[in-house]
């Protein structure tokens, strides 16, 4: 047979394949006919490769390298929706709608936790698969996209259209991929999205094509389409894959029916979901309904609560902080929260275990706190049987064996050997961590290599790093240019801020923004030495247990031995206050939730704080000012609730730059 005729005609039969397996669920050729057919087109394009095309299904397996990826403005915004958290916003989001389009009805669909893709093609072919990026720039990934199985490289009727969806991954291809990487002793991803956006951000598409990403189309630019529903079948039609699960829905009370029946199906679903989309079905009336600078008024997205799981805790362990308070920590049979595959969680202290009565061998609820935060919520007293344990505490220090001390008023034990390993591992992290004195490349791992080899036991020890160049060498994993690297980086942070150092030091209950404050009032490193208890506990924010820790920590001779080499060693001693100049933030307690698309957190904190203003991470009946990024979490629910003003991204830049 003709090789062209040949390449064709297995074109056509390994996209109907593809198709049947990863669209519409309905395999109709074995693994092994299909590894087969792929060998044979593989074996033809390498002998002939002007026959390779743009749709070939060789492309699903990856090759494509990139140095770097390219920029992609938007034709159209691809705009985020605002978020709902009860359904009595739902109900005022109804309102709004029906005022402006009484005949307005919705359409559901499953809110997919991955991250947006634009996907774009000429005469049929996929030419761009993009990023949201920031909504008006992305990255191109169609290297990546291609490896896809679910995303058509050529679409049935041809024709130049753009589309847009989720690219997301299953939680059975988290699980395998974490397996592979903890043999390979590699990070694990903490959940789903983080997995698909890491996946889909390599440079070497073979890479991406091993991780078993799948998508979900959900939006289709043509404006002869007359709803979202006709826009979801028309998709599915044309060989996108489409979530079967959307529903379409009269009245407001009937989208909140369905959002109550999808919450009870969310954890037997393959894949990650956080909430419900809802959308005016006639796409008529969305310009009627009209949009704010970030937000389209005809759509909403509802937000689950935190989900809760139920597993079985098989044992309690205890680490040992920087300060030396012995943590006990859960570990229970791995289990899927909101995305994420997690298997500990702090239990944070006796009193916490002995409360809740948690024994081992419990079946115990699990939820993130916040989002985020594993918890072990209560256990499930009507399933307890036989086998529990209940919990005792140790009475010595897991690491140095020391024996363990409980101080009257407090919930925590300690281990007072200044010479526990562990104790000095994490003082040393703690210290070099980025929120701390930020030395970059001297990361956990490095830390700990470094502290087992003997080259540092104490802080100061960093800073002498560079008289072991050629011992440290010999190290495994370092080479010439990593330790430069990591010089150069101890050298520059010599340099700075001095609340940083102080934050560094690991006092007790001085953290960043305590460090910051003291900082600020005491200007230098020997003024804080010589800081009385009363000087420190009339700082506003600053309390009993905080000042009482701080001036036992500057009169202890060991640590002011320490602070005194630090000085000699040239780091830092002054705290700059930087040109405050006044603005709108000036003396306002500042909240951040979500992601800002203009800059980092980092960088918003410290704009913020140039104007005499504060970001802190929680929000209090203190609080002046909620800033509303992208994905905000619990923190707007609550600042709604106390009232606090609420502002965009929008105006935040406007105000910074007033």
């Amino acid at each position: 047979m003709d090789k062209a005729l040949r390449v064709k005609e297995l074109h056509e039969i390994l996209n109907k394949a593809s198709e049947a397996y990863y669209v519409y669920d309905k395999p109709f050729m074995e693994d092994y006919e299909y590894d087969r057919l792929m060998n044979e087109l593989i074996k033809i394009e390498e002998e002939n490769p002007e026959l390779k095309t743009l749709d070939s299904p060789t492309n699903r397996i990856g090759g494509e390298v990139l140095t770097k990826f390219e920029k992609v403005t938007h034709k159209v915004k691809m705009a985020s929706l605002a978020d709902a958290f009860s359904y009595d916003e739902l109900r005022d989001f109804d309102k709004r709608v029906k005022e402006v389009a009484p005949n307005a009805t919705y359409l559901c669909e499953l809110k997919i936790d991955g991250l947006s893709v634009s996907l774009q093609y000429e005469d049929g072919i996929l030419v761009l698969g993009a990023t949201r990026g920031n909504g008006l720039v992305g990255e191109n990934i169609t290297h990546n996209v291609k490896t896809i199985k679910s995303v058509p490289l050529r679409l049935k009727n041809g024709g130049n259209i753009e589309v847009r969806g989720e690219i997301f991954m299953p939680k059975k291809s988290l699980i395998a991929l974490n397996l592979e990487r903890e043999e390979n002793e590699e990070e694990l991803f903490a959940n789903c999205r983080n997995a698909a956006a890491g996946s889909v951000r390599q440079l070497d598409s073979k890479i991406a094509a091993k991780r078993n990403l799948d998508t979900f189309i959900y939006y289709y630019m043509d404006d002869s389409i007359k709803t979202q529903e006709e826009a979801l079948i028309k998709m599915h039609d044309m060989g996108f894959k489409v979530n079967p699960l959307y529903k379409h829905c009269n009245t407001i009370e009937d989208v909140i029916r369905y959002i109550d029946s999808m919450g009870e199906k969310r954890p037997t679903l393959e894949y990650d979901i956080d909430g419900i989309v809802i959308k005016v079905n006639e796409i008529e009336l969305h310009s009627l309904i009209g949009e704010t600078v970030k937000y389209p008024k005809w759509a909403i997205a509802y937000k689950f609560p935190p989900e809760e799981v139920v597993t079985k805790l098989l044992s309690i362990d205890f680490q040992v902080g920087r300060t030396g308070v012995i943590t006990p920590v859960a570990n229970f049979k791995p289990v899927f929260v909101q995305g994420s595959l997690i298997s500990k969680a702090t239990l944070h202290n006796e009193d916490y275990i002995l409360a809740k009565d948690i024994h081992i061998n419990d079946d115990v609820i699990i939820r993130k706190a916040g989002d985020v935060i594993p918890e072990v919520v209560k256990p499930v007293i009507e399933n307890r049987k036989g086998d529990t344990i209940p919990f005792k505490m140790i009475d010595v220090c897991p690491c140095c064996g020391s024996i363990l001390e409980r101080k009257d008023g407090e919930a925590d034990w300690y281990c007072l050997n200044p010479n526990c390993s562990e104790k000095l591992i994490n003082k040393l992290i703690h210290f070099a961590s980025k929120p701390a004195y930020n030395i970059d490349s001297l990361g956990d791992k490095l830390c700990e290599q470094l502290f087992e080899a003997g080259f540092i036991k104490n802080i100061s020890d960093i800073f002498n790093l560079k008289y072991n160049y050629s011992e440290l060498i010999k190290l495994p994993g370092l080479g010439e240019k990593s330790i430069d690297h990591l010089i150069d980086a101890i050298e520059e942070s010599k340099k700075n801020n001095l609340d940083q150092l102080i934050f560094g030091l690991g006092i007790r209950h001085c953290g960043a923004k305590v460090s910051k404050l003291l900082c600020k009032k005491f200007k230098n490193m020997d003024n804080l030495i010589n800081a009385k208890y009363e000087d420190i506990i009339a700082i506003g924010d600053i309390g009993d247990a905080i000042a009482y820790e701080f001036v036992n920590y500057m009169s202890d001779p060991i640590n002011l031995m320490e602070i005194n080499t630090l000085k000699a060693l040239g780091l830092n001693m002054e705290y700059d206050m930087g040109d405050i100049k006044e603005n709108y933030f000036t003396n306002k307690k500042c909240v951040l939730t979500g992601t800002l698309s203009s800059m980092g957190r980092s960088d918003a904190k410290k704009l913020i704080e140039s104007f005499g203003g504060n970001l802190s991470d929680s929000v209090s009946k203190k609080t002046d000012i909620l800033i509303l990024g992208e994905n905000p979490g619990s923190k707007y629910d609550k600042a709604k609730s106390l009232g606090i003003y609420i502002m965009e991204e929008e105006e935040f830049l406007r105000r910074i730059k007033e």
